[in-house]
């Protein structure tokens, strides 16, 4: 099994279309076309991390923050910290690949894992993303609508939430009339023919719209099939910010205070307090989420917990809702826990001997002095 099979299975779940624009995700560091030995999944890497995983063979490491994110100036291998990293990891021939954005906005990445953590139910994008998605329309022979459709639905079309190979199919009269250096699959050349076709409409996510254009053509009986591609300005209801769910019982604010440290394992907590004596509906976004605040007010959430909030945003917030700064680290870690349940699952099924492994140190640089 190579590093790039890996990183495509991982891609499916969380696509490089739905991140950040200025993000830099993917592979930082390495040859995809490399085996795969074993695979370590961390927060982020240092060091420590790369001793852990030479430790245990791994030769592929996945993290959450991207190892390279703001451009290296040089490669001095004698007095720069990252290009001392870079420099074993090329000598130990490891490879790097990072999911941030990507990861925050997908179902079961960083913020519906944070969700489920604090035993939420019926959980759901807090915000949906937007714009991202086409409308497919192609016409069809009504012979070769299975063949058609099944390439548009196995190269990624049709995904609407939990429901895959969804699509519209109306019965329609299309015509034309081939040249004479033409080679109509239907009809003669230079004959005018009207052809009962079926009207194929597939939703489309942007970042495979080619590639599913490519496989629709590549089965399309027509020498130039007709087909148009519509924008939409729909609500993507499987990519977005945030989560946003309730607890299967309410809670007054000190018990929910309570339960949000023990449940995320917090050093300490920063707060404001809401407008709700009792926490049913409860807004969550791993990582730096502040601009959703209003947005988790909206939704009529009792409590919204993120991280890196200001001093003004908590001021704002006050007697309004709940909000909670549980920390940076604390509201992300807890998404390796189905990166590493996905990969054993993937390499399960292809039966290759890879093992994964979680880091089990902590790559938290923040730290709480109590006296």
């Amino acid at each position: 099994m190579q590093i790039n099979q890996v990183i495509k299975y991982f891609e499916e779940w969380a696509p490089k279309g739905v991140a950040w624009k200025n993000d830099n995700i993917g592979l930082q560091v390495g040859n995809p076309e490399n085996s795969v030995t074993n695979v370590m999944v961390a927060l982020e890497f240092d060091e420590k991390v790369l001793e852990q995983a030479i430790k245990k063979n791994c030769n592929l490491i996945i993290t959450h923050h991207p190892f390279i994110f703001n451009p290296i100036k040089n490669l001095n291998f004698s007095n720069n910290p990252k290009a001392k990293l870079i420099e074993k990891l090329i000598q130990e021939k490891i490879s790097i690949y990072s999911a941030h954005t990507n990861l925050d906005y997908t179902k079961g990445g960083v913020s519906f894992e944070l969700a489920k953590k604090l035993g939420l139910k019926n959980i759901q994008f807090l915000v949906n993303q937007e714009s991202n998605q086409y409308k497919l329309v192609v016409y069809v022979p009504v012979d070769n609508i299975e063949e058609v459709s099944g390439a548009i639905f196995r190269a990624g079309g049709g995904i609407i939430g939990e429901y895959s190979k969804c699509s519209t199919q109306s019965i329609v009269n299309g015509t034309f009339e081939g040249s004479g250096v033409s080679n109509p699959k239907i009809g003669k050349k230079n004959n005018f023919e009207v052809v009962t076709e079926v009207r194929l409409e597939v939703l489309v996510n942007s970042w495979k719209l080619n590639s599913i254009i490519d496989a629709m053509k590549s089965v399309h009986p027509y020498e130039e099939p007709a087909f148009d591609v519509f924008m939409l300005k729909n609500k993507n209801i499987n990519f977005g910010a945030g989560a946003i769910g309730e607890l299967a019982t309410p809670m007054n604010t000190k018990e929910f205070l309570s339960h949000t440290h023990k449940s995320l394992k917090a050093d300490g907590l920063k707060y404001t307090i809401g407008n709700s004596s009792k926490i049913k509906r409860v807004a969550v976004c791993g990582g730096t989420c502040s601009e959703l605040v209003n947005n988790a007010i909206d939704s009529k959430a009792d409590a919204f917990i993120t991280a890196d909030i200001k001093y003004h945003t908590f001021q704002d917030a006050e007697n309004n809702i709940l909000l909670i700064d549980a920390g940076h680290y604390e509201t992300e870690v807890h998404v390796l826990n189905p990166i590493k349940s996905r990969l054993d699952k993937f390499i399960k099924e292809e039966k290759h001997k890879v093992k994964v492994f979680k880091y089990n140190g902590s790559t938290n640089p923040v730290k709480f002095y109590n006296n």
